[in-house]
């Protein structure tokens, strides 16, 4: 993939001219401690980047280094701050939170810092949801809390009246933890307050589960979901194994793309097939999955399924008009699906199966961080407050190539992240499941 084309300016509400408030801290070496906006990581590091620069002479394109820098925009004795979680729960919301808290309350001095509650309803005047105050005693014991202590919500709301409520609230910095459709709001929301004229910074921290979107390499939570989907996974492979025929069929998150799916496999590699959005598959015929299964029976008396959500909605043609709150196509239960067509096909060989099907999708969503996201997401966070601290707006804090990164909003909007069929992913998978392919 090229890069050549990607915009990776932030935009900045003005010049920063106030000394960070780490340069009062003697402790600290500021040669060491700060960084600037003209240290970067390259976005194409492969050897085909290296020569295409080496031709031009011109290096190519790279982002932003995030961390903190040494002068800020934001004076923080006036400065108040808001967050708001939106989309589907994460397991690592509340370390959001908490990161960003501490970070502006005991980096900074800011004191004013502000929860709205249930995404960007809690923006809208008739929804009469609270506005929380956060402060460092309200947030230091909600890392081992599911969910996210401000709630959360689906569904667009009023660009105009999000923007009338931040403006009324004299917000200066607003962070913003969502996914891609959470971000197209954000980069809406900064679009209107730089037409309006206005001094508020808007970040973002990019929140999704299934690890897809476009220039972020690694997304908060997907750890933690990696970890709990292996270990159901474990479970469904013992009911396999204890019954005659046993099949363990289990449906993990991943509307458009299987990150977790093939990485959940790869950790725990008891799977025998492994279905996901990107690659097609067949139920019926001599390669299909139902074929393959049985031969599978024959041969070793058990089987495991891993399906992604988003996989085989080929077979719900009739109901992909439908949409959720948030504009996305309401995905019809692939998992549901398969454990009827199995049942049916081995019922009418006279096959007697034990089905076990299992979903954790709901109990993964709403767990607790684990140890990598809860590092993950402290780092996210505090980066998030430099980067707004430092007055940059419509800016992404992302994870590309091992570097905490500051990323334009539009430029990870264009297209969504997925598993490449040809990559060293999906190969793995296959070499780990032997499958092959299931299409006839």
């Amino acid at each position: 993939m090229k890069y050549t084309d990607i915009e990776t300016r932030i935009p900045t509400l003005g010049r920063a001219g106030i000394p960070s408030p780490a340069k009062r801290d003697s402790n600290i070496n500021i040669s060491e401690g700060f960084v600037t906006d003209d240290e970067g990581v390259m976005i194409d590091v492969t050897l085909d980047g290296y020569m295409d620069a080496l031709k031009t002479g011109v290096p190519g394109p790279h982002f932003e280094l995030a961390g903190p820098r040494e002068n800020i925009y934001f004076d923080p004795s006036k400065l108040r701050c808001g967050i708001v979680t939106c989309g589907g729960l994460c397991p690592g919301l509340n370390d959001i939170i908490r990161a960003v808290v501490l970070e502006l309350y005991f980096g900074y001095g800011v004191t004013n810092i502000y929860g709205y509650r249930y995404g960007l309803q809690g923006f809208i005047p008739k929804y009469g949801h609270d506005i929380i105050e956060l402060t460092p005693k309200y947030v230091v014991n909600i890392l081992d809390m599911g969910g996210s202590v401000l709630g959360s919500s689906r569904g667009p709301q009023d660009i105009e009246e999000i923007v009338d409520s931040l403006e009324r609230s004299n917000i200066g910095i607003l962070f913003m933890v969502g996914g891609d459709g959470t971000l197209r709001a954000a980069t809406r929301i900064g679009d209107t307050v730089l037409a309006r004229g206005l001094k508020i910074s808007v970040v973002g921290i990019p929140k999704t589960i299934d690890n897809d979107i476009h220039l972020v390499a690694r997304s908060f939570g997907f750890d933690t979901a990696v970890d709990v989907a292996s270990k159901a996974i474990k479970s469904a492979h013992n009911e396999a194994l204890g019954y005659p025929d046993g099949i363990g069929l289990i449906k993990l998150m991943g509307r458009y793309s299987g990150f977790i799916a093939a990485t959940a496999v790869l950790a725990q590699q008891d799977v025998n097939f492994v279905l996901i959005p990107e690659v097609d598959f067949d139920l019926a015929g001599p390669k299909g999955l139902l074929e393959s299964v049985e031969k599978r029976l024959k041969k070793r008396r058990h089987a495991v399924i891993v399906v992604a959500e988003g996989a085989g909605q080929k077979y719900f043609q009739e109901n992909l008009e439908e949409q959720d709150e948030s504009g996305n196509v309401r995905l019809q239960d692939i998992g549901i699906y398969l454990k009827d067509a199995l049942t049916n096909h081995f019922e009418q060989k006279n096959i007697d199966i034990s089905l076990k099907y299992i979903d954790p999708s709901y109990t993964i969503r709403s767990l607790p961080a684990n140890a990598n996201d809860h590092v993950f997401c402290s780092f996210l966070g505090r980066d998030a407050v430099h980067a707004g601290m430092a007055g940059k707006t419509k800016v992404l804090i992302g994870y590309w190539n091992y570097t905490f990164v500051h990323i334009p909003m539009e430029a990870s909007s264009v297209r969504r992240k997925q598993v490449d069929p040809t990559g060293k992913l999906w190969r793995s998978v296959l070499d780990a499941t032997g499958q092959g392919s299931l299409k006839n």
